[in-house]
């Protein structure tokens, strides 16, 4: 009785193996997938993209940024004007003098912090679409390189052989070089 039990078991094994059998074969038969990592930040920073985008920036908010540096100037000649004079000046002259400083300090402050919101607000739009610029970039690498899955930054660890950073990089110096295959 003993071994007709054992039998049992032996053969629902060899069954068992049987049956994964194909699994097995067909697992190793599947090709290995292919991953790459992609460095987002060195991307934003180092495109000539973003780099053409601060540029074309600087030029855009150039002539107000001038403008504040020289009301800036103006208010520190008055400030200068007034801790040097006010001692020797008439009351309504001294009092006059103190008005123009606070509203000149009051309408630096305010052209200061609108043109740091407008130039944030100019800059972060043009990285929203940059960005997308960068993202299509990825995927067309990704797609004609055959890439089953690409990893964004930040990882823990990505070794140097599957970073397509650089092969990115490249493409978005050069587009027409991504509608050539490599």
């Amino acid at each position: 009785m003993r071994s007709s039990a054992g039998g049992r078991y032996g053969i629902g094994a060899l069954l068992l193996a049987l049956a994964l059998l194909p699994l097995l074969a067909w697992a190793q038969a599947a090709p290995a997938s292919k991953v790459g990592y992609v460095d987002y930040k060195r991307l934003l920073d180092n495109s000539p993209q973003m780099q053409e985008s601060r540029i074309r920036l600087e030029r855009e908010f150039a002539a107000r940024d001038n403008t504040l540096k020289a009301d800036e100037k103006r208010l520190a000649d008055l400030k200068q004007r007034y801790d040097r004079d006010n001692a020797i000046m008439a009351k309504p002259d001294a009092d006059t003098l103190k008005r123009d400083v606070d509203t000149l300090d009051r309408s630096v402050k305010r052209t200061r912090e609108d043109l740091r919101t407008e130039l944030n607000t100019r800059a972060a739009s043009e990285r929203d679409r940059i960005w997308q610029q960068i993202n299509d970039i990825v995927i067309d690498y990704a797609r004609a390189q055959g890439f089953d899955l690409i990893v964004p930054s930040p990882v823990v660890y990505a070794s140097a052989r599957i970073d397509i950073t650089d092969a990115v990089l490249e493409r978005l110096r050069h587009p027409t070089a991504a509608t050539t295959p490599p």
